[in-house]
């Protein structure tokens, strides 16, 4: 299955992790494995991979590309489950752990899976192709939720306005299509917002991150890649927009703190030491050429950290 996905970053985020021969490494958003095969193609005969991912249109395509390779293993999953998955495996730590935060473009450039309001499909957005739609959530919360959700993980100044239309416009029928809720969306926003940009784009954002648990799928995900590093491992992380990046900053600058007493304390009472370190103080970003090559760059960013 074919399964394409353009990777940003994609020779600094492979330089960043350090790739030794023999090592172990994971890649948590293995997409259409571009990223597995350059880890592949610097690991030797005792090396291993471990491929994860939700979306099983993913899967299907990784397990058709690196079958016949013993030292893959395709497992459909979310990388929060990581841990789980190294012990069924009977791994006991890796040396480098990659994960590609958001939506590939394989998923958006597939009119039916439903995250692009550029084309008419039905208005699905789930990776995993399992649960609760956007359709659904448009169709069932209250306003209120609704407000909350395009505020929280959108920052759309006029969510409450865009919510209430929902609202309005499912009472006539139900909101199912990408198209219908951009209509929508337009028609609720004032005519100055629409100059700034297509004005569904905040909105679709916010309804994907709901649908799919992102946020609380990184949290919970960054912790777990960490927790199953060897010494010396990395982790290499790379977002796509302010919240994410957001909770990635925050994360690996708590594991790089070090001791918390106040400074008036004349000996440290706490006992916190440094769990890991940054390899680049500030996060590595797309160059001008790529930018170029590639808009779908412009807000990425990479971090990694070093496990100690």
């Amino acid at each position: 299955m074919e399964f394409n996905h353009i990777p940003v970053l994609f020779e600094e985020t492979i330089a960043s992790l350090g790739i030794k021969p023999d090592g172990i490494y994971i890649d948590c958003t293995a997409g259409g494995g571009n990223h597995s095969a350059a880890i592949l193609q610097r690991l030797g005969g005792k090396g291993r991979l471990v491929c994860l991912d939700r979306d099983p249109d993913a899967i299907a395509a990784v397990t058709e590309r690196f079958s016949g390779d013993s030292r893959v293993s395709v497992i459909h999953t979310r990388y929060s489950a990581v841990s789980e998955v190294l012990a069924g495996l009977g791994i006991a730590a890796a040396d480098g752990v990659l994960m590609d935060i958001g939506v590939s473009s394989h998923q958006v450039d597939t009119a039916e899976r439903g995250f692009s309001f550029h084309k008419d499909a039905p208005l699905d957005m789930r990776m995993s192709q399992q649960g609760a739609t956007a359709a659904d959530l448009c169709n069932t919360m209250t306003w209120q939720q609704l407000a909350e959700i395009f505020t929280k993980y959108g920052e759309e100044k006029f969510s409450v306005r865009i919510a209430k239309a929902i609202c309005s416009a499912r009472e006539d029928k139900p909101v199912e299509t990408t198209f219908a809720l951009a209509e929508i969306i337009s028609g609720a926003v004032p005519a100055a917002a629409k100059r700034a940009g297509h004005p569904a784009r905040k909105v679709f954002q916010a309804l994907r991150i709901a649908v799919n648990d992102e946020l609380g799928e990184l949290e919970r995900g960054l912790q777990a890649a960490f927790d199953c590093l060897n010494p010396e491992g990395r982790l290499s992380v790379i977002t796509f927009h302010s919240l994410e990046d957001r909770i990635v900053k925050q994360t690996m600058a708590r594991w790089c703190e070090g001791c918390t007493c106040p400074p008036e304390f004349p000996v440290c009472v706490c006992g916190n030491k440094p769990k890991a370190r940054l390899l680049h103080k500030k996060p590595i970003v797309p160059s001008d050429e790529e930018l170029e090559r590639n808009p779908r760059s412009r807000s990425s960013k990479l971090r990694t950290c070093v496990k100690l």
